[in-house]
């Protein structure tokens, strides 16, 4: 058996990805991650009022202008329709498509819009292209040829139009052509590739000029609102996108990347952005972390992981997920979140409609590509979750792999691999950087030293059916050191997972400013069960001094439960300490500081 760690080096544009993810109907989820997408299906996309809400305003055509999110909602549904294969997801898609397509108008356009104001209108561009988007989805995954043939008379729409009126502008209100036009060039670019038509990708290189942009990163909302994170993290997934068939390197990529571990532009949580766009300011007030940043993060990440390997882009995906993703979601599916903030109240969007709503339903229909991975001949682990997958590794060899885990709850992961036949090939498992030494054993065989974090574990040898590998990652309770407006606080995290502060469990936070609290960091204890957030959900208890208490020369005086960050209720993150400089506070491992 050969054990090797490796770790890739970033910035290197290679004509194959290194990680290929497997398609929807060859994962199975459980554990957290699958409960949270079946909470989204039963709980949010069966009950959307899609007549009324969406299909409503395109039957019409009497906006002047705006933004529904028909696309991205479609995009959603095939997604979830062909993960889970139950019928009433795919009738809902049908539907969907069915109806979408019978608003399409002779000139190929499918929109909202009254005829004066299409196409130049602002988000009028944005809407179609999600609409190109959804129904390319459409095809790729349930083979529908009306669905691309949609698409390519929408897409041809907006090429006929923007020769024809070079002087449109769809930038009204002061926005970026970034974010006036976000979704079309990933579009275009898919589409291009499922029709074999290069006018769409050309349009991305010669009218978009994508593979020329390089826009700098801009903090605060002011101006054209430049510093817009989803418009930007959508640019540089879409030039992402378009490095396989154009390579090259990826400035704005870099720099976001740079900007989020090495620049305080990543909350502790996993989100990034206030009021929608950069900041490094560390503050985790009201607008932190706008749902839509937080999915198209996500998808840079997967993009970036399947293109180069690096195991960072897998530990953010986790922490962002379990805490920034999750926790825009309300108990029962139904709402969700625009902002997700770490400090003060949290509110849930009022509708169904719009950007978050809809990327929130289009990012967890996405989770089931972003655990297993192909690597070669091999297999890559990237995200653990209870879970099932069946890929073929060639040669008429095929393999069913199932991980049975309670993580993360824990970090013990039992890996059950069944080839149809004996076959060498490597296993390779990301190690979070959380994890200080990870033990593996295959076969109950240890290896031969504990393995360290921050790098993907390879194991190749012949496998069997019947072999079991074992990762053990020990979780103890950790105090990360808080950054610029945090400075001298301190979080309380456990694996990937970030604890907060609901006040609602006792009446004498009622009307506390939890600010002003100060923990004792020796009381900390746990974790112990607590399903007031999950099923196999943990919290941990610690004792506070109140707000002006005379510390640390008297007794703390309230011993408080601290639950997982998805708790809806939840207020607090960071919490005020005696001694901000002690040494058994870290630095979160997620942070660059080279």
């Amino acid at each position: 058996m050969l054990v090797t760690v490796i770790a890739f080096v970033p910035g290197v544009a290679r004509a194959a990805d290194l990680f290929q993810p497997l398609e929807h109907r060859q994962v199975k989820l459980g554990g957290e991650i699958g409960r949270r997408i079946d909470l989204t299906v039963e709980g949010n996309l069966l009950k959307v009022n899609v007549d009324g809400d969406f299909l409503k305003p395109f039957q019409e055509k009497k906006l002047q202008g705006g933004f529904v999110g028909l696309g991205m909602l479609i995009d959603a549904t095939v997604r979830l329709a062909a993960y889970t294969g139950e019928p009433k997801v795919i009738a809902l898609k049908r539907h969907l498509v069915t109806e979408t397509i019978k608003t399409q108008e002779p000139d190929g356009y499918i929109g909202m819009v009254v005829p004066a104001s299409r196409m130049w209108k602002l988000w009028d561009l944005s809407e179609m292209a999600y609409i190109v988007y959804g129904l390319t989805s459409d095809y790729r995954l349930f083979e529908e040829r009306v669905s691309l043939a949609a698409a390519r008379r929408l897409a041809d729409y907006i090429l006929a139009r923007w020769t024809a009126e070079p002087q449109g502008d769809p930038t009204e209100g002061g926005v970026t052509m970034e974010m006036a036009c976000v979704g079309l060039e990933r579009a275009f670019l898919t589409l291009s590739e499922a029709t074999g038509d290069a006018r769409f990708r050309d349009f991305c290189l010669f009218k978009r000029k994508l593979r020329q942009w390089d826009m700098p990163i801009t903090t605060g909302r002011w101006g054209r609102v430049e510093g817009h994170a989803y418009a930007y993290l959508a640019t540089c997934l879409a030039q992402l996108h378009l490095r396989r068939a154009e390579p090259g390197e990826l400035a704005p990529t870099r720099r976001a990347m740079d900007f989020l571990v090495r620049g305080d532009g990543l909350a502790v949580t996993g989100a990034c952005g206030d009021h929608e766009c950069w900041h490094d300011t560390q503050s985790g007030t009201i607008n932190l972390g706008e749902t839509c940043a937080t999915a198209y993060l996500l998808r840079v990440l997967d993009e970036l992981l399947r293109q180069e390997g690096n195991s960072r882009c897998g530990d953010i995906m986790e922490r962002t997920i379990l805490n920034a993703l999750f926790g825009a979601q309300s108990p029962d599916g139904r709402k969700v979140r625009y902002y997700t903030p770490f400090d003060g109240p949290r509110s849930y969007f009022p509708g169904d409609r719009y950007c978050c709503p809809n990327n929130f339903r289009r990012i967890v229909s996405e989770l089931p590509t972003f655990v297993y991975y192909r690597t070669g001949k091999g297999l890559a682990i990237n995200l653990y979750t209870a879970s099932s997958a069946r890929l073929d590794l060639g040669e008429g060899v095929s393999l069913a792999v199932r991980q049975e885990t309670d993580y993360p709850s824990s970090g013990n992961v039992t890996i059950r691999l069944d080839p149809s036949k004996p076959v060498p090939f490597p296993l390779l498992l990301r190690i979070p950087r959380w994890c200080s030494a990870a033990t593996v054993r295959t076969n109950g065989k240890a290896a031969e030293k504990p393995v360290p974090g921050g790098t993907f574990f390879r194991l190749e040898q012949t496998w069997k059916s019947g072999d079991v590998v074992r990762l053990e990652m020990p979780m103890p309770l950790r105090l990360v050191k808080g950054r610029k407006t945090q400075g001298g606080r301190v979080a309380v995290l456990r694996g990937p997972m970030v604890f907060c502060l609901n006040r609602t469990q006792r009446e004498s936070l009622k009307s506390v400013d939890l600010r002003l609290l100060t923990l004792q960091s020796e009381s900390l204890q746990g974790p112990t069960p607590d399903k007031s957030v999950r099923p196999e959900g943990l919290a941990c208890t610690a004792q506070f001094w109140s707000a002006g208490a005379w510390y640390p020369h008297v007794a703390a005086d309230q011993q408080l439960v601290l639950t997982e960050y998805a708790d809806p209720a939840g207020e607090a993150t960071f919490f005020h300490v005696p001694n901000p400089n002690a040494a058994q506070y870290v630095d979160d491992e997620l942070i660059s500081k080279n």
